[in-house]
């Protein structure tokens, strides 16, 4: 049977499903990004003239908790644990979080998404393709937002990167692709004080679970030199945004922090990573990502030379400012309109419960729930409201802002897929 070649856009896509690493006799076309403002891009970053640092084996800080407190209630890091004596005692996937996120890791998106409505997420996963186009006029009407929001995106990301052409012909070379972009997007941060579209693959716990993520931009303190995190979101309509609204938008932002945090605070557990991710440390990177390397002011022959180059890049940064964390919405009419910009300090234990109440869901603990009585103005734009039980026609609406995903990705006319990472 003739496979289907899927498509996805930067930064958005919808749900990447569980045969999109059998990558191994294909070869897909990706793009690399190029610093606009920077000079000689072969120039050696700063953070790679010092001696690297070996990251085979996990030290015994990072078999700490990481950055959550204990208390009564079950830590994140129980979950890890849990997840992985799962693996262990059965062969065939019976959550969620196995069966749509096994060797690829939780998607930061996942989080905002679960927190949103459950009751969506859970058909999200299960009927995404089958029951596209059934919630009528309002799909439309998102995916008309949704692409004005990409575009968006993809124009922030325009003013500071320039894509370039690569192509990789394996999951260690999608995965290398991701770190080398995280590696030149430090590079620029200490060079320039600013970068975008930052990917971003971190231990989230003490073991078992992964996370994955996009950071729409990070920018330097002018003062203390501390990296800012910048959420940028797009509304159809001029106005600001609800408060369940922002409270997502806040969850997803704090969400990077805590992964970003826990990168550079801790020794990256690299024996982990490959076992996680189930990838070859030994394996060739491709000509392009290669050459790629070279470019970018190191030379990567393997997975596992990257990697190292990737804790060392994690070594040169400090943790993200906990007092400002920037949520900014800007409208779809009017780009230069700002209609609403919020700085909050970071809350571990807020994120904590959150989490918490997202990971009994994806690990099956408890059945999906719905939205309260007031969100329940978030059901007149499910696509799956037709499916739902809990949706009256006669919902109250409420204006809807783009959505986003964690894939750094884009779609060519011709089919082709493309990926990005910056130099």
């Amino acid at each position: 049977m003739k496979k289907t070649k899927q498509k996805y856009f930067l930064n958005y896509s919808p749900i990447i499903y569980n045969n999109f690493f059998n990558l191994d006799h294909h070869i897909h076309t990706w793009y690399i990004h190029q610093h606009i403002m920077a000079g000689s891009s072969s120039k050696t970053p700063p953070f790679l003239k010092r001696k690297t640092k070996s990251t085979d084996s996990v030290s015994a800080k990072a078999k700490k908790r990481l950055l959550f407190t204990s208390s009564a209630e079950p830590d994140i890091e129980d979950y890890g644990h849990f997840f992985a004596s799962k693996k262990k005692k059965k062969r065939v996937a019976d959550t969620l979080l196995e069966q749509y996120r096994s060797k690829r890791g939780w998607f930061v998106t996942d989080v905002s998404k679960t927190e949103w409505c459950q009751k969506q997420m859970e058909f999200s996963l299960l009927y995404d393709d089958q029951e596209e186009g059934r919630a009528g006029t309002r799909k439309n009407n998102n995916n008309e937002a949704m692409k004005a929001g990409i575009d968006r995106h993809v124009e922030l990301r325009n003013e500071v990167l320039k894509p370039v052409r690569v192509k990789v012909k394996s999951r260690e070379d999608h995965m290398a692709l991701k770190l080398i972009n995280f590696i030149n997007g430090v590079n620029q941060l200490l060079c320039e004080g600013l970068t975008r579209e930052l990917p971003i693959v971190s231990f989230a716990f003490e073991q078992g679970i992964w996370m994955v993520g996009t950071i729409d931009e990070v920018r330097m303190h002018s003062t203390d030199r501390k990296p800012i995190l910048v959420e940028t979101k797009t509304r159809i309509s001029d106005t600001v945004p609800s408060e369940s609204q922002k409270r997502n938008g806040r969850i997803q932002l704090m969400c990077y922090k805590y992964l970003w945090d826990s990168l550079v605070s801790n020794q990256f557990p690299s024996r982990e990573f490959y076992h996680y991710f189930d990838l070859d440390p030994k394996r060739a990177l491709c000509e392009d990502l290669k050459k790629a390397s070279s470019n970018s002011g190191f030379s990567a022959e393997t997975l596992k030379e990257v990697v190292v180059c990737y804790q060392t890049a994690c070594d040169m940064m400090v943790r993200s400012h906990d007092d400002e964390l920037v949520l900014r919405y800007e409208s779809q009419r009017d780009k230069s309109l700002v209609l609403d910009e919020e700085k909050f300090a970071y809350n571990g234990k807020w994120l904590k419960r959150e989490i918490l109440n997202c990971l009994q869901f994806w690990l099956g603990q408890r059945e999906a729930s719905y939205v309260s009585e007031e969100d329940q103005w978030k059901c007149g734009y499910c696509r799956f409201s037709s499916l739902c039980p809990a949706y009256t026609p006669d919902t109250t609406d409420d204006d809807d802002d783009d959505d986003d995903d964690d894939e750094s990705t884009s779609s060519s006319d011709d089919g082709s897929t493309y990926y990005h990472y910056y130099i």
